[in-house]
């Protein structure tokens, strides 16, 4: 089977976008692949943490993938700095990527903009996801439109010691996400959702309230026309309320349109409500049953033994292609 590879950083609650646009995608490739699904840990402190909210948000992501319906039986999840061989082969790629091309990197510049200094881990961030990706033998990686640069490096740099020491490591491909699935702020329908805005009605999180969503949702920017029209172009706000709509329901947009045609954005906000509370709801039940379980942690142990072996036959070929080590 095809292998696929993704992780999701511990830096606060996954929100809607998070899960329309990856995760539920991720529950459906399990079915049909060899997937690998990592807490990116060691890429959450490039930028300060908390080591107590740290460790707390690691394991409500984890509980979250399992909770939103990733098989521990049909899928590998886990800790990444559980397995330090993401460490030992990010320095290896290090050794083979030019600064020239993390200087390209458009999320640098975007982070780093308007600071003297940097840390250098967030210069040299896209080496070690490019470890991540490449320590599984990973075939496909679904990204979005934000990581398609860093995966572009991922494939540079693994075609560069393939040419140089001979075939060591598989180029993966991407996997675009569905038409349709990237979720915008709630309150500027211009930027992607994000969970580091500052405005938390920017966002709906996974694990938020009835009342949290409802005060979201009802807040959210529209416009002065009041017509329910897919158009995002000139409508951003209301073509992102459908679509978030549509993905919850499963009502193609088109129907939506015709149901609200005549009504105003109050009767459809407040029936997107609904719509959002009642697809969250299963999602929150499960994960309050398996957060504080006993079951959790002995899932992330065994996902973090079974990565670990895969990873060590990496790593192996790595060693011995450029020698290192002793000779086994």
């Amino acid at each position: 089977m095809k292998k696929v590879f993704s992780g999701v950083q511990p830096t606060g609650n996954i929100h809607i976008g998070n899960y329309l646009g990856a995760l539920r995608q991720f529950v459906e490739l399990q079915e049909e692949m060899e997937c690998t699904y990592c807490i990116v840990d060691m890429h959450s402190i490039t930028v300060p943490q908390d080591p107590k909210e740290l460790r707390r948000n690691i394991l409500d992501v984890a509980a979250l993938y399992l909770a939103v319906g990733l098989d521990p039986e049909k899928s590998i999840v886990f800790i990444q700095s559980d397995v330090p061989a993401h460490a030992e082969l990010a320095w290896v790629l290090m050794c083979n990527t030019y600064t020239g091309e993390l200087n390209r990197m458009t999320q640098f510049k975007e982070k780093s903009r308007e600071k003297e200094s940097a840390p250098a881990g967030l210069f040299t961030y896209p080496v070690l996801m490019a470890a991540d990706i490449l320590l599984y033998d990973s075939d496909i990686v679904p990204v979005g439109h934000d990581q398609k640069q860093h995966l572009e490096l991922t494939r540079d740099i693994a075609i560069r010691i393939n040419n140089k020491y001979g075939k060591t490591f598989v180029v993966p491909e991407e996997r675009n996400m569905e038409v349709g699935a990237r979720i915008m702020a709630l309150d500027d329908p211009t930027s992607k959702m994000s969970k580091s805005a500052e405005n938390a009605h920017s966002r709906i999180s996974l694990l938020d309230t009835p009342d949290k969503i409802k005060k979201t949702i009802m807040k959210s920017t529209t416009d002065s026309d009041g017509i329910i029209r897919f158009d995002i172009e000139k409508k951003p706000g209301v073509s992102n309320l459908l679509s978030i709509y549509s993905a919850f329901s499963g009502m193609k947009i088109k129907d939506i349109e015709k149901k609200y045609e005549g009504c105003g954005y109050g009767a459809f906000k407040n029936d997107l409500v609904a719509v959002t509370c009642d697809a969250i709801a299963p999602i929150q039940k499960n994960f309050n049953e398996i957060r504080h379980s006993s079951e959790l942690p002995e899932i992330l142990q065994k996902g973090s033994e079974k990565a670990a072996s895969r990873a060590e036959i990496t790593m192996k070929r790595v060693r011995e292609k450029f020698g290192l080590g002793m000779a086994r």
